[in-house]
């Protein structure tokens, strides 16, 4: 099994609960770590506001920097949560026999569709996706609709798994 996203689920993953007898697992990925980067970005600006309350001798800029800060920080904090919940619960994979993705803790949304369904996989990359590696694929099915999953990790790698069966 190769696998893009490497993360383990406490609670077991989703696609370890639906194999079928003889189904075996070809690839596993998830979101792009990209996701954390609004928080992040968050978290630096805070650092930032609070070295310039430290480097400033006003009483009412170094208030307000501090509360700047503050807010940054808590939004930061926030999507951080967020993106690691959003990673830890979806799971895209590749069996021997389908393609499964599927989002969400309490309220679960699932697609499957057979590997013989497949009619297309489309990857949609931009120039940060293409350097970072990530993007969107878009799987369509012979009569089954379509699922685009966002921000996949190795989109390439993910579609070759799929149209190599």
């Amino acid at each position: 099994m190769s696998s893009g996203g490497g993360k383990v689920n406490a609670m077991g993953r989703y696609v370890d609960e639906i194999l079928q007898p003889g189904e075996q697992l070809r690839y596993s990925t998830t979101v792009h770590g990209i996701v954390y980067a609004p928080g992040l970005i968050c978290l630096v600006l805070a650092a930032a506001a609070l070295a310039g309350a430290w480097t400033t001798l006003e009483g009412a800029l170094i208030a307000a920097l501090i509360g700047a800060a503050a807010i940054l920080a808590a939004i930061g904090l926030v999507w951080l949560a967020g993106a690691w919940f959003r990673r830890w619960t979806t799971e895209t994979d590749v069996t021997s026999l389908r393609v499964v993705h599927k989002e969400g803790f309490i309220q679960r949304n699932t697609f499957e569709m057979s590997l013989d369904k497949v009619e297309s996989v489309d990857v949609t990359q931009s120039i940060l996706g293409r350097i970072f590696g990530w993007g969107d694929v878009t799987v369509k099915g012979v009569g089954e609709g379509h699922k685009t999953m966002k921000m996949i990790a190795a989109p390439l790698q993910f579609r070759n798994h799929i149209t190599a069966h």
